[in-house]
């Protein structure tokens, strides 16, 4: 071997070593990042010459299996969180907070004023059970609707999140296109790349196809394009206020409605999905329960006409609503447990008069149970046992809402309380599995493509003895050229 020829080797050894070891220096610098694959650098000889070519460790399937785990998991902690908000309206079951426990306290203050209907401190005692039970709906409401908003602006800012995304994407997708097609190092490109699909598949769920010089086009999980050398864009109104009557606003890629009834082809996993569930399944079912609820005390306690020939409609007794006096038509009005209260005419704080409980007539003579001028029968009691009796036996609800068609005012509270605790316990069974695979996932594409130190320093070791070799080889080059030069001269 010539010693032109041997000089040439050595630097390219050399060369060849030094790159490689920057390889290694990478990926000892990226260990910690979790975006990070792992370079691989692979020589390649040619030509009496080296060079090193990087390339990265990838596994597609477990990468794509990392997405659909990040979509079913960010979707059932929204869901999770948001049951969790509503389940404050029940409140802790050992403090008696809830609905139904309020109307049992209700039940229980009847029974005892109409053992003693002249009390008028246990008459208070029932009037005060009612406001609490009548509060604790209009608190209840506003819980939910809190909650419906809240979950509207959580889809307003997933939307706007991707959309920033996908123009990110578009920057990142060009150069790593243009970068394979030039033969150049693309590989950072490609972590940043994925990483914004993990990010991506966190909002909705997506597919991703790899096209030829690596380019990429992005779906959601039921087909709409979402990106293809362009970005779609992602379009959401969203709604600040809600009441119980708000519809809120679907979800639109690129002009395709992709959430709420109607939705030609619906998200299946992601944020979104949990977020739009959320506000306009679970809580407007959660709300329509409540309102049954508001419906079925208006009517146990509603006022009848005491005529001997009744002609007056059924009017509001104790608890009344914004659309009295008249009785509220079943299935109950959206929102009725918001607007629900206790009549004035009734209440002292208000200026009303207890007996009225006891004695009826809210609404007028007409509606007078008690015989005789009003109050002159400080003994009756039969409207209080009737109202006692009322409360405590089963009536209609609306079949719809999943707790049967017929249950006591009580007993469907309490089933409604179960359903919401139901299904808060299911979204918490399903994020812990759906974390569980998500680990797994990830887990597996870790050690699949992530970076062991270990290796890493081993690596650097070897590269370190080659690069050693070369440049003692250039060095003997050197002395053996000296030698050369100075027998020529």
């Amino acid at each position: 071997m010539g010693l032109s020829l041997a000089l040439n080797t050595a630097r390219s050894s050399l060369l060849a070593s030094s790159a490689q070891m920057a390889v290694v220096s990478r990926n000892t610098a990226g260990a910690t990042d979790p975006a990070y694959s792992r370079k691989i650098a692979s020589l390649v000889t040619g030509g009496g010459s080296a060079r090193v070519v990087v390339s990265r460790a990838t596994d597609t399937a477990l990468f794509y299996k990392m997405l659909a785990t990040t979509s079913g998991a960010a979707g059932q902690q929204a869901m999770l969180a948001g049951l969790d908000k509503l389940k404050q309206t029940v409140g802790d079951t050992a403090l008696n907070t809830s609905p139904a426990a309020r109307i049992g306290a209700l039940n229980a203050a009847l029974q005892h004023y109409s053992k003693e209907p002249d009390n008028l401190i246990l008459a208070q005692a029932a009037v005060s059970r009612a406001k609490e039970l009548a509060t604790s709906l209009n608190e209840a409401t506003a819980t939910i609707q809190k909650t419906r908003a809240e979950a509207d602006a959580g889809i307003a800012d997933s939307v706007a999140k991707i959309n920033d995304l996908l123009s990110q994407f578009q920057v990142v997708n060009q150069t790593v296109v243009k970068g394979t097609a030039s033969g150049i190092d693309v590989s950072d490109a490609l972590d940043t790349r994925d990483h914004i699909l993990a990010q991506l598949s966190e909002e909705m769920g997506i597919t991703a196809v790899t096209r030829e010089n690596n380019d990429v086009a992005i779906y959601t999980d039921s087909g709409v394009t979402l990106f293809e050398k362009l970005p779609r864009t992602v379009t959401f109104n969203a709604t600040s206020t809600y009441s119980a009557n708000t519809v809120g606003s679907a979800v639109y890629i690129d002009g395709v409605q992709v959430t709420g009834p109607g939705a030609p082809m619906p998200l299946r996993e992601g944020r979104i999905v949990g977020l739009a569930a959320l506000r306009d399944d679970v809580a407007v079912s959660y709300q329509g329960q409540l309102d049954e609820i508001a419906r079925g005390l208006i009517e146990t306690f509603a006022e009848k006409d005491q005529s001997a020939v009744p002609t007056l409609p059924d009017a509001t007794g104790l608890f009344a609503y914004a659309g009295g006096p008249g009785l509220p038509a079943g299935p109950a009005l959206k929102g009725l447990a918001g607007s629900i209260n206790v009549n004035a005419l009734v209440d002292p704080a208000q200026g009303g008069t207890l007996e009225l409980l006891r004695d009826g007539g809210i609404n007028g003579a007409a509606y007078d149970y008690n015989p005789g001028a009003v109050g002159t029968n400080a003994a009756f009691s039969d409207r209080l046992y009737e109202l006692a009796d009322q409360l405590a036996a089963d009536r209609a609800f609306d079949p719809s809402l999943g707790l049967g068609a017929t249950a006591s005012l009580t007993g469907f509270a309490a089933s409604s309380a179960s359903w919401l605790e139901a299904g808060r316990k299911t979204a918490s069974n399903e994020l812990d599995y759906r974390t569980t695979l998500l680990g797994h996932a990830s887990e597996a594409l870790s050690n699949a493509t992530g970076v062991n130190t270990d290796d890493e320093t081993a690596m650097m070791l070897q590269l370190e003895k080659s690069y050693a070799a070369s440049a003692k080889l250039l060095s003997v080059i050197d002395e053996m050229l000296r030698t050369l030069l100075n027998a020529v001269g």
